[in-house]
């Protein structure tokens, strides 16, 4: 989703009270609300397919889905935000007894939006790595067949993999599941 503007710092106890009646998602970053716009059909496409593919179990290991109206909370960074699609194995770890926030995703993945996509790649990164839980990272273009693949392979050590073209297959280790890009960007309609 593209972000819209910056607000003032605000207590997150204001942003709580802000976000229950607003019409607009807001992410709250260190004090900061950043408010979120609409986004594109491919963005809700490539969304929809990958939540599609994931499993909801795998051999013994049962997985919650959430997708954009569910946020997160990463304690370590001060911070509320919406990610595209996250993964939990097991029980989610809600903030409260209302169940509106996750704390313990081990996966999320963000489809790059133009406006967004530096964002997610790096400040947004850096905040979902103080997730203990996080082993994977998924970011995903719109306009082509790309994807990068972010995986921790140690104590403050990731590994970034490109994968390109419909051919491509997307290994993720944390739900034990192969994603063809073919089938990942279904129905995405690429600009000419």
């Amino acid at each position: 989703m593209a972000v819209v503007t910056q607000q003032s710092s605000i207590t997150v106890e204001d942003y709580l009270k802000q976000e229950e009646k607003a019409i607009d998602k807001s992410e709250w970053i260190q004090g900061e609300i950043i408010k979120m716009a609409g986004a594109s059909a491919n963005h809700n496409r490539l969304a929809l397919n990958l939540s599609r593919l994931l499993p909801l179990q795998g051999g013994e290991q049962n997985y919650e889905i959430f997708v954009s109206d569910m946020r997160l909370w990463i304690g370590e960074a001060q911070s509320y935000v919406y990610p595209d699609v996250m993964v939990i194995a097991g029980e989610p770890e809600f903030t409260d007894a209302q169940q509106m926030a996750v704390t313990n995703p081990c996966f999320i993945a963000e489809v790059l939006s133009p406006s967004t996509a530096g964002f997610d790649q790096s400040q947004k990164f850096t905040l979902y790595r103080s997730i203990p839980q996080l082993r994977e990272y998924l970011l995903i273009e719109q306009k082509s067949y790309r994807v990068e693949l972010c995986k921790k392979v140690g104590e403050r050590q990731w590994l970034l993999t490109e994968f390109m073209g419909k051919d491509a297959i997307v290994e993720l280790e944390t739900v034990n599941l192969q994603i063809h890009l073919s089938d990942l960007y279904k129905r995405v309609k690429f600009d000419e």
